[in-house]
C-alpha cells in the first residue's frame, strides 16, 4: 500500500516531463512559392521558381513533396491579380528531390498560335501549386503574366557592309499579322565574339517593320569581331497608344562582321603657306582646317620644289593643324601639301597644293 502511495505521489510532481496537450498531426504541406517569374520568347513561355523547402509547419520537406501544377488563365490586361483557383493546368514537373538549401525550378508552357490570334491583347497568366505526396497543397504562388500578342518571323536575308563611317545593314522583311492595337518592329543586336562574361547583348536599332529594313550601327570599336542578328518585338498598346507591355519573337540568323579599318582620313582642306622672319631666323607657317575623325592620330607634311617630287618634312605625325617649316632658303619657292593619318596607320590623299616664295637676301 505504502509503495502504490509513493508512486502515486511522483506521478504528480511538476516537471520537464509534464504531458501537453495533443497536437494535431501534421499535413506535410509544402509553403507556397513566393517568387515565381516568367519570361516568353516567341511562342515560348519560361518559368522559373525557388522549391520550398519546407512545409508550412516549418518541417523540413523531405519525403513528403510531390508534383508542381503549372497553372494558367486568361486576363485581359497587365494588372493580374492573385490566383485563387488552379483553372487550366498546362503542365507539371515531377517530386524534386529533398534537399536542406532552395533549389532552382523551371517550366516551359507553348502558346499556340490559335490563343495568340484569338485573344491578341490579353494576357497569359500563371502559377504554379507545389503538392504533397498526397496531392495536397498550401495554396498558389504568386501569379505572373506575359502577353499573348503574336510575333512576326525575322526578317530573311541580313546582310552587313563595313564602311568608313559605320556598319550598314539591310534585311527583307515577312509579312505577318496586323492590328490597330499592336505594334510591330525589327530590333537589331550586337554581342562581341567571343562574348565576354555577363555581356548582355547591346540594342543598335529598332525599326518598324515595313517593306524595307535598313539600319546603320556608327558605336563599334575597330578591330573587333561582332555578331548581328534581328528580333522582332511585338508592343501592345494601351488606350493612350504608348506601349504597356512587349514580347521578342524568335531571333534571325546572326552575321559575323571583322571591323577592320581600311578607310582613310579625308584629306585636309584649306592649306596656307605664309613666310616669316625675325632677323637671321626665315621659316614658312603652314595651316589648314582640322579634320574631325575620332579616330584621327594626326597629320603628315609634304614638301617639293619645282621639278622635284613631293617629300615628307615632318617626324611623327603632328598633332595640331599647323606646322612650321624652318629649312627655307632665301629666294626658294616650297610647295606644300598635308595629309592625315588615323590610328591605324591610314593615310589620306594629300590636300591641295600651296605655294611660299621665301624673299632673297
Amino acid at each position: 500500500m505504502r509503495k502504490l502511495i509513493g508512486i502515486l505521489s511522483l506521478a504528480f510532481l511538476p516537471g520537464c516531463g509534464t504531458v501537453g496537450a495533443p497536437q494535431p498531426p501534421s499535413l506535410h504541406l509544402p509553403e507556397p512559392v513566393r517568387d515565381l517569374r516568367a519570361s516568353r520568347k516567341g511562342d515560348k513561355v519560361t518559368l522559373t521558381w525557388t522549391q520550398p523547402t519546407e512545409t508550412t509547419d516549418h518541417e523540413a520537406v523531405g519525403r513528403w513533396v510531390g508534383t508542381t501544377n503549372i497553372c494558367r488563365t486568361i486576363v485581359p490586361n497587365s494588372n493580374m491579380p492573385a490566383m485563387s483557383s488552379c483553372g487550366e493546368r498546362v503542365g507539371q514537373t515531377a517530386p524534386q528531390p529533398a534537399a536542406k538549401t532552395a533549389l532552382a525550378a523551371g517550366q516551359t508552357d507553348e502558346l499556340s498560335l490559335e490563343l495568340e490570334n484569338s485573344q491578341p491583347t490579353a494576357f497569359a497568366g500563371y502559377a504554379v501549386e507545389v503538392t504533397n505526396r498526397r496531392g495536397r497543397s498550401a495554396g498558389l504562388s504568386n501569379a505572373v503574366s506575359v502577353p499573348l500578342a503574336p510575333t512576326r518571323q525575322p526578317p530573311g536575308n541580313l546582310t552587313a557592309e563595313v564602311r568608313a563611317d559605320g556598319v550598314y545593314f539591310t534585311a527583307t522583311p515577312v509579312a505577318g499579322p496586323v492590328n490597330d492595337a499592336l505594334r510591330f518592329s525589327y530590333r537589331l543586336y550586337r554581342r562581341t565574339e567571343p562574348a565576354a562574361a555577363g555581356e548582355n547583348p547591346a540594342l543598335v536599332a529598332e525599326r518598324p517593320t515595313d517593306n524595307r529594313f535598313a539600319a546603320v550601327d556608327r558605336n563599334f570599336e575597330w578591330e573587333k569581331k561582332y555578331s548581328y542578328w534581328i528580333t522582332p518585338a511585338t508592343s501592345v498598346l494601351a488606350a493612350s497608344g504608348q506601349p504597356q507591355a512587349v514580347v521578342e519573337g524568335e531571333d534571325s540568323a546572326p552575321v559575323e562582321v571583322f571591323t577592320h579599318d581600311v578607310f582613310p582620313p579625308t584629306e585636309p582642306t584649306g592649306v596656307q603657306a605664309v613666310f616669316s622672319g625675325m632677323m637671321q631666323q626665315k621659316f614658312v607657317d603652314v595651316t589648314w582646317a582640322p579634320n574631325t575623325e575620332n579616330d584621327l592620330a594626326g597629320y603628315n607634311v609634304y614638301r617639293h620644289e619645282q621639278n622635284e617630287a613631293a617629300a615628307r618634312i615632318n617626324g611623327e605625325p603632328v598633332k595640331t593643324p599647323a606646322f612650321r617649316d624652318s629649312n627655307v632658303a632665301a629666294g626658294h619657292t616650297y610647295s606644300y601639301s598635308v595629309t592625315a593619318v588615323d590610328l591605324r596607320g591610314n593615310e589620306s590623299a594629300r590636300s591641295q597644293e600651296t605655294s611660299e616664295t621665301v624673299p632673297a637676301q
